[in-house]
């Protein structure tokens, strides 16, 4: 009863028009002083290391800049090896397992379809019974994603959709949640075959953006839904692939016996973006 309430709420609540007002609240041309006092106070609510930023709140022309704000370089060390997979986000863990027969665990009682997530059954059967993890981002987190392991760029995609809340209460009420909300996904070529780094969007989040490319949800829409890359693009482990406008979701998906996730991690854990998470147990290439 509680969850149908939940849902019910979530259905009236006007997510698009809320996350348009917030996207262009963060960037209102008022004063930079009138955003720096905004960050300021957002970042000592919710307790933000700013020091650890490339950008203090002092320092941003909007609050947007702060929000989506760069690291200082060696703020994030990425655990070294080859066959290591590193985070590619601060965030909390909040499901992860195998995908059997091609569905995925959101909370306690739902899953979903991989093919759905993806938008792409074809594409989907590489990685029916591979290793997934998703992670949760929340308004404090640092909002930059990065590559978990070294190979090329070879696609992305942006998928539109919903824009409901990707927090726990949406999670276990809402079915589908991470199929029916927007998405950008990037497919990279790795030696553990190819990993979906697939983001999420969810209420007040400006946008997700791609660090490689022009593509942006929601304003790439009326263009280019999907772009390949020929020759892919290389990058490195940690490499930046995308920014999130606000907090939301990340979800990595591995090929099928490629990739065996850290023995120690555990729903709920706090992870931070370049911390060896898992290993490539097969398929290098």
């Amino acid at each position: 009863m509680k969850q149908a309430a939940i849902l019910t709420a979530l259905t009236l609540l006007p997510k698009s028009l809320l996350s348009k007002g917030v996207g262009k609240a963060t960037r209102l041309p008022v004063s930079s002083k009138i955003h720096q006092k905004a960050a300021r106070a957002f970042a000592r609510i919710l307790d933000i290391d700013t020091d650890e930023a490339a950008l203090t709140p002092d320092e941003c022309a909007t609050f947007a800049d702060f929000f989506t704000r760069p690291l200082k370089e060696g703020a994030r060390p990425i655990a070294v090896g080859d066959d290591v997979v590193v985070s590619p986000v601060d965030a909390r863990v909040s499901a992860f397992g195998i995908a059997t027969g091609g569905r995925m665990i959101q909370a306690k009682g739902r899953d979903y379809s991989l093919a759905a997530l993806l938008d792409d059954s074809t594409r989907a059967e590489r990685f029916m019974g591979g290793t997934y993890l998703t992670l949760y981002l929340s308004p404090r987190d640092y909002h930059r994603i990065h590559a978990p392991l070294a190979g090329a760029i070879e696609a992305c995609s942006v998928i539109p959709g919903e824009l409901f809340p990707v927090n726990g209460p949406s999670v276990r009420s809402v079915p589908n949640l991470f199929c029916v909300n927007e998405r950008l996904i990037t497919y990279l070529s790795t030696a553990a075959g190819e990993v979906a780094v697939v983001k999420v969007g969810a209420t007040c989040v400006g946008a997700i953006r791609a660090s490689y490319c022009d593509l942006k949800t929601r304003e790439s829409l009326a263009n280019t839904r999907e772009q390949s890359f020929e020759p892919p693009l290389a990058v490195d482990k940690g490499a930046e692939l995308g920014v999130f406008e606000m907090g939301s979701t990340v979800i990595l998906v591995f090929e099928p016996g490629r990739v065996t996730l850290d023995a120690a991690l555990t729903e709920g854990d706090k992870i931070r973006m370049g911390q060896a998470i898992g290993r490539v147990t097969a398929g290098k290439e």
